[in-house]
């Protein structure tokens, strides 16, 4: 059964989808009246599930006539995307991150079902058994590693 943030989430995509920019504006009551919830609900909903690392970028408006924009953040190829996501976990990668990044390259069809699952389980965190901050470092060189694997497997 899904809960409340999966149904939100859905909703809030099938809109995205349905605009030809990809730009939604919502305004945070009106969405918590429509789905009968509380309106931090919906903060956390965009919080959580419209990531960079899930291909969103998020924009609010505070106030009277404010607004929350929401806009699916495009890339050109294949290519481009993996060099993105190479650029934003050079620091490192949390656990929440190296599972957004993996299912955003299920999404646009970058890597298949079970080349997600080998990813996953490379950088789960039984997998990479070190104390923080340095798991998370490691993540992301595994992480980054893997996908550039990837990106020079799709160019030749």
């Amino acid at each position: 059964m899904r809960n409340i943030s999966d149904i939100i989430e859905g909703y809030l995509k099938t809109i995205i989808e349905e605009e030809q920019n990809g730009v939604i504006e919502i305004k945070r009551n009106e969405v918590a009246d429509k789905f009968q919830c509380v309106p931090s609900q919906i903060n956390y909903v965009i919080k959580t599930r419209f990531t960079v690392e899930r291909g969103y970028a998020v924009e609010s408006k505070r106030g009277g006539g404010g607004y929350i924009r929401i806009f699916r953040i495009q890339t050109n190829s294949h290519k481009e995307l993996i060099e993105h996501i190479v650029g934003s976990i050079q620091e490192g990668a949390s656990l929440t991150m190296a599972e957004d990044v993996v299912y955003r390259l299920i999404e646009e069809d970058v890597v298949s079902e079970r080349e997600s699952r080998l990813i996953l389980a490379a950088v789960d965190r039984t997998t990479i058994n070190q104390p923080l901050p340095e798991r998370d470092v490691t993540r992301g060189r595994i992480l980054q590693a893997m996908l550039l694997t990837l990106l020079y497997e799709q160019m030749n």
